[in-house]
């Protein structure tokens, strides 16, 4: 696809050529394991071009896999994607790509909690030394990578308490010390469209699919994009590990890409108004919407990104368990809910994040509330969220 192209352009037309769509509008859903041929030749052919985007096997992949990738492709600007069932997937497996037994890995405080969860369950009994850094360190990176430092992991903004991080000062310190380690960026947060990894210097680029690329709530989907230093090892590293996702939901992630700019603006204004609301109730102690200097790394996100979501976070100035409860249970359009990017509303709630991350930048002993604000109309939010204060006042 040409560079050329605007955004918005892109975003209709990626992943959209005629090789893979043979004419139709969306591609065709291509359901296969078995790859069959008809002669010696040809399957010999197949089997060296197995890693171009050619039919071999089901898992490689089909035509469907093909037009997602590279979409995906095109919108992060790297050159492969890799496929997997859900997000996490996609970051184990890319993590798994580039360390081994002995090797060490950096990766940030702030990180999404299954990733942690990895880290100290699976990681650490391979033999891999993990070592938690604050998000803001910025290019202070440089005093924790080590001889053995194969592979640096961030995420930006930050899960929970939205830490936005200065990604380019990162991989500017950690590719001059040594050109082999991998900078490894979970990019879900902004999707494929608000930043754009490879230009700030990213290596592999992870996208849980289920949230904003999918968008409704209805499918599980990952990518990692890398660029060419690092796509070789990513794919094939990936192909061993088993790694392949369902054409199905694949062209459910297709069909949202094509609505992701128009979703983001919606989510993202809806977003700042309640954000905005949020500001002057006397129950709130800090915001952490990377639109607002409240955030940390505040300055990262004005100078990086082209754009927001409706996902943030706020603290509290007092509560407990019980409080706590009673705002939450009462809630009309907030759900409880282990996800976001959909186009409904969500809220969570954190009790502390004190003990368990005692290397990120803001480490709080009063709840945290993380809300995704879906596409309703924000004055209903709005008084969902009010109503949800009084009860929380009244429990106190």
């Amino acid at each position: 696809m040409s560079n050329k192209m605007k955004d918005k352009t892109k975003i209709v037309n990626a992943g959209r050529s005629k090789k893979w769509t043979q004419g139709i509008v969306n591609p065709p859903i291509y359901r296969a394991s078995t790859v069959v041929f008809d002669s010696v030749a040809q399957m010999n052919s197949a089997v060296k071009k197995r890693q171009q985007q050619e039919l071999f096997y089901g898992r490689r992949g089909t035509p469907t896999t093909f037009a997602f990738a590279n979409a995906m492709n095109d919108l992060e600007g790297g050159v492969g994607c890799y496929v997997y069932p859900c997000g996490t997937a996609a970051i184990t497996a890319a993590i798994l790509a580039f360390v081994k037994a002995g090797d060490h890995l950096l990766m940030v405080d702030s990180v999404y909690e299954p990733t942690r969860d990895f880290c100290e369950q699976t990681l650490k009994s391979f033999g891999v030394e993990v070592t938690y850094y604050d998000p803001l360190i910025g290019k202070g990176i440089k005093n924790l990578i080590q001889t053995n430092t194969k592979v640096i992991f961030l995420e930006s903004p930050g899960s929970i308490t939205m830490e936005v991080q200065d990604v380019p000062g990162i991989c500017d310190v950690a590719h001059a010390l040594n050109p082999d380690i991998t900078v490894i960026l979970d990019n879900t947060w902004a999707s494929p469209i608000h930043f754009q990894p490879f230009e700030h210097g990213v290596d592999v680029s992870v996208q849980a699919a289920t949230k904003y690329v999918g968008g409704h709530s209805d499918v599980m989907l990952g990518t990692a994009t890398a660029n060419e230093k690092s796509w070789p090892v990513l794919r094939e590293k990936s192909y061993l590990l088993g790694q392949c996702a369902s054409p199905d939901d694949i062209t459910l992630a297709l069909r949202g890409i094509r609505t992701l700019d128009l979703r983001l603006k919606q989510h993202e204004q809806n977003a700042l108004k309640v954000a905005t609301w949020l500001q002057g109730r006397s129950e709130v102690d800090t915001l952490f919407h990377p639109a607002f200097e409240s955030c940390p790394g505040h300055e990262f996100f004005k100078r990086d990104f082209v754009g927001g979501n409706g996902l943030f976070s706020f603290s509290l100035k007092q509560s407990n368990p019980q409080a706590l409860t009673e705002f939450l249970d009462g809630m009309t359009h907030f759900k409880m809910g282990f996800s976001w990017g959909g186009f409904e509303s969500l809220v969570m709630a954190y009790s502390t994040m004190k003990n368990s991350r005692p290397n990120a930048t803001v480490a709080l002993d009063s709840p945290v509330i993380r809300l995704h604000i879906g596409l309703e109309d924000v004055d209903d939010l709005i008084d969902d969220l009010e109503r949800g204060f009084e009860r929380l006042n009244k429990a106190l």
